[in-house]
């Protein structure tokens, strides 16, 4: 095994040590397609693979509408509260960070891996989900534009 791959790998052991499975099955997966031979693949993972996780991830947010567990009268309801409106106010928010994130990521592709231990970290200690990366990375962007505005 090359020295290219030790990233993947200490990324791989620290998060089975911290019980983090999406990051470990990522960085296996990666592994394991590398040690194939299969990198032709790569490409596609990186332009299509976000695209393709954020819509498994969304299916699984929807659910309980498709499945009748949460009514339209309750989430109708649920606009009309405060709690409703921060929730809707966060999530323009989110989305606007992970997108700044996103932004970042491709310009400072370099931070990737700090920003995936970091999320490890928050999920092995803090009790954190596995979603942070582009948070992240938004977050990060956001604080050196802060930054540069005080300059």
């Amino acid at each position: 095994m090359s020295l290219d791959n030790l990233p993947l790998l200490i990324i791989l052991v620290i998060s089975v040590l911290g019980n983090n499975q999406s990051v470990a099955v990522a960085a296996g997966f990666l592994l394991l397609i590398k040690l194939l031979g299969l990198d032709i693949f790569f490409p596609t993972l990186e332009s299509k693979g976000l695209n393709i996780g954020i819509t498994i991830l969304t299916i699984a947010i929807l659910t309980p509408l498709a499945s009748g567990r949460l009514s339209l009268k309750e989430t109708l309801a649920g606009f009309c509260s405060p709690v409703g409106i921060i929730a809707l106010v966060a999530g323009i928010f989110v989305a606007w960070v992970a997108g700044r994130g996103l932004t970042f990521i491709n310009t400072s592709p370099e931070m990737v891996g700090f920003l995936v231990l970091g999320t490890t970290f928050g999920v092995c200690f803090l009790h954190g989900v596995a979603i942070g990366p582009l948070i992240a990375g938004g977050l990060v962007s956001l604080s050196i534009f802060i930054l540069n505005a005080f300059k």
